[in-house]
């Protein structure tokens, strides 16, 4: 008797660990998963890098994704890039909904319009600022590059 409660013990405790995990990845119904990246680094791969990461959570959350790119310092690049397949791969994902916002304090340090920007880009006032803003308003925090 005391084997089977043992048995029976042992194969409940067993089973917990799959249960919390289970739960840790589903998502509640309706929640909006708000994501912001910094992007500091410069270089195609860098910013490569980054973009897999937008795509992969727009591939596993879907419309209940909210994702903002935040470029400063040497992530300034990324948002003046000639890479046309970055470009459309920006592009794209700026089409559905993901923005892509730049520093103005780099911009004025690094003498970069916004026409200079690509023409989806937006600007805000501080690239640091704007991801502690969405980080006390929520929002997950990823930073880019490899």
């Amino acid at each position: 008797m005391n084997k089977l409660i043992k048995t029976i013990a042992l194969a409940a405790l067993l089973a917990l660990p799959v249960t919390a995990t289970n739960a840790q990845t589903e998502s509640p119904a309706g929640k909006t998963h708000r994501i912001v990246f910094e992007v500091t680094m410069e270089g195609l791969e860098q910013w490569t890098a980054a973009l897999n990461n937008v795509e992969n959570l727009r591939t596993a959350l879907g419309a209940a994704a909210e994702i903002e790119v935040v470029a400063h310092s040497k992530g300034l690049g990324m948002l003046i890039a000639k890479d046309n397949a970055l470009v459309d791969r920006m592009k794209k994902l700026a089409d559905a909904g993901v923005v892509f916002a730049e520093c103005e304090n780099t911009m004025k340090k690094k003498n970069v319009t916004k026409e200079q920007l690509l023409p989806f880009a937006t600007t805000t006032d501080s690239g640091i600022a704007e991801v502690i803003r969405k980080q006390e308003a929520g929002w997950s925090y990823i930073k880019s590059g490899i």
